[in-house]
C-alpha cells in the first residue's frame, strides 16, 4: 500500500460500533471526527442497541442487533436519499446514533404536593405517595424525532423529569378511576400500580418509550383521616357494653395503680367507668325499646244528658243522674226504668 492511499484510508471509517460504559446513557452519537464512512464498512450493533443513520437531518436506515457490511443493499433508505446509482462504491458522509433499548430500572417517582382524590367515606382527602418504575425505548425513531434533537449525549436524567411530571398529574385521575376506598388502598398497592401502568402507557407511547414496570410502594393518608381511622377501630371494642364497661374499669385500676394518690383514684375510675357503662346502656335501650301506647278508657253515654262517662260509674259527673240498672249491660246503651231487655241489642237485662 502507497503513502498516499495509507493516507486516504486513515481519512476513512470502516469500522462502526459502540460500547457503553455507563448505565444511563440512551441515546450516543458516534463521533466520525470529520471522516467519511467507507462503502463496505463493518458496522456492528451489540444486543439492546439500535443504530440510527441520519443524512442531512433526515432519518434514514435503522439497523437492529447484528454485524453489517455497508452497502447498497441494505442502506435502501441512504441510498436513495443520496441518489446513488447501483454499485456505488465512494466514501459517504453520514451520522450515526446508537439508541439504548435497554431497560432503565430503579427510577422513582413521588408528589411533591399532595394529590386530591374523592373518597366514599371521607370526601375529598389529600394524598401523597411514592415508588419505583422502569422503561426502555421500543420506538427509537420516534424518540429521536420527540425528544433527542441534536445533542451528542442523553442520559435517563433528560427523560425521566418528564414522566415523573406525568405520573404527578395523571394520579388524582388513576386514583378515582381505580374506585379503591382510601380505607383499603394499602391492602391494593399492586392492583394499584397495574392499573396506573396501563393508564400512563398511551401518555408515554408518542415519545417512543414504554413503561415497563410501575409499583406503587407507599400512599400516606392526611393526619386527620388516620386519627378516624384509628377511632372507626377503637370502636370495635364498644360492640358489648358490658365488655366496654369491664374494659374502663380495668384501664382505671391501672391508672390509680400507677398514681401515687392510690385508692381514692382508684375508686373514682371504677365508678367513671362503671357509670359510663350503665349511662349508655340505658341511653341504648332507650332508643331500642319504646314504651307501650297506652289503652284508651272505654266510655258510655249518660241515661240522662247523654254525656260521655267512664263505664261503671254510678253517677254522672255533668249532670248528677244515677246510672245503676239504667244502662245495657252489653252494649251500653240506656235503658227505660224496669227494662227487662235493651231496645238496641235485645240483651236480656238482670
Amino acid at each position: 500500500m502507497s503513502f498516499f492511499k495509507k493516507i486516504i484510508n486513515s481519512q476513512l471509517i470502516d469500522v462502526i460500533e459502540w460500547t457503553d460504559s455507563s448505565a444511563n446513557t440512551m441515546v450516543h452519537r458516534y463521533e466520525n471526527q470529520g471522516k467519511e464512512i467507507m462503502m463496505g464498512a463493518q458496522l456492528t450493533v451489540r444486543e439492546s442497541q439500535v443504530a440510527v443513520f441520519v443524512n442531512e437531518g433526515k432519518i434514514a436506515d435503522v439497523f437492529q442487533p447484528g454485524r453489517y457490511e455497508l452497502s447498497t443493499q441494505n442502506m435502501p433508505i441512504m441510498t436513495a436519499l443520496k441518489s446513488w446509482k447501483y454499485g456505488f462504491k465512494s466514501p459517504f458522509q453520514a451520522e450515526v446514533y446508537f439508541v439504548s433499548t435497554k431497560q432503565f430500572l430503579d427510577r422513582k417517582w413521588g408528589t411533591s404536593n399532595p394529590v386530591m382524590m374523592r373518597d366514599s367515606d371521607f370526601g375529598m382527602i389529600r394524598l401523597r405517595a411514592f415508588g419505583i418504575y422502569s422503561f426502555r425505548v421500543v420506538d427509537p425513531v420516534a424518540f429521536l424525532k420527540e425528544v433527542f434533537g441534536t445533542t451528542e449525549l442523553m442520559t435517563v436524567e433528560g427523560v425521566e423529569g418528564q414522566i415523573k411530571r406525568t405520573v404527578v398529574s395523571a394520579l388524582s385521575d388513576i386514583l378515582a378511576q381505580s374506585k379503591i376506598p382510601a380505607l383499603d388502598l394499602a391492602a391494593n398497592y399492586d392492583e394499584l400500580g397495574q392499573f396506573a401502568l396501563n393508564a400512563l402507557q398511551p401518555r408515554v407511547a408518542p415519545l417512543g418509550l414504554k413503561l415497563e414496570s410501575f409499583v406503587v410502594e407507599n400512599i400516606s393518608l392526611p393526619q386527620e383521616v388516620e386519627q378516624a381511622m384509628d377511632k372507626r377501630t377503637s370502636m370495635g371494642v364498644v360492640g358489648d357494653l358490658n365488655k366496654y364497661a369491664q374494659f374502663q374499669a380495668a384501664e382505671a385500676m391501672r391508672d390509680a395503680a400507677q398514681n401515687e394518690g392510690g385508692a381514692a383514684g382508684m375508686g373514682a375510675g371504677l365508678g367513671a367507668g362503671m357509670a359510663m357503662g350503665q349511662m349508655m346502656q340505658g341511653a341504648f335501650a332507650g332508643t331500642q325499646q319504646p314504651q307501650a301506647a297506652q289503652p284508651a278508657a272505654q266510655t258510655v253515654p249518660c241515661v240522662s244528658c247523654q254525656k260521655p262517662i267512664p263505664a261503671g260509674s254510678k253517677f254522672c259527673p255533668e249532670c248528677g243522674a244515677g246510672q245503676a240498672g239504667s244502662a245495657c249491660t252489653e252494649c251500653g246503651k240506656p235503658l227505660a226504668p224496669g227494662a227487662k231487655f235493651c231496645p238496641e241489642c235485645g240483651a236480656k237485662q238482670g
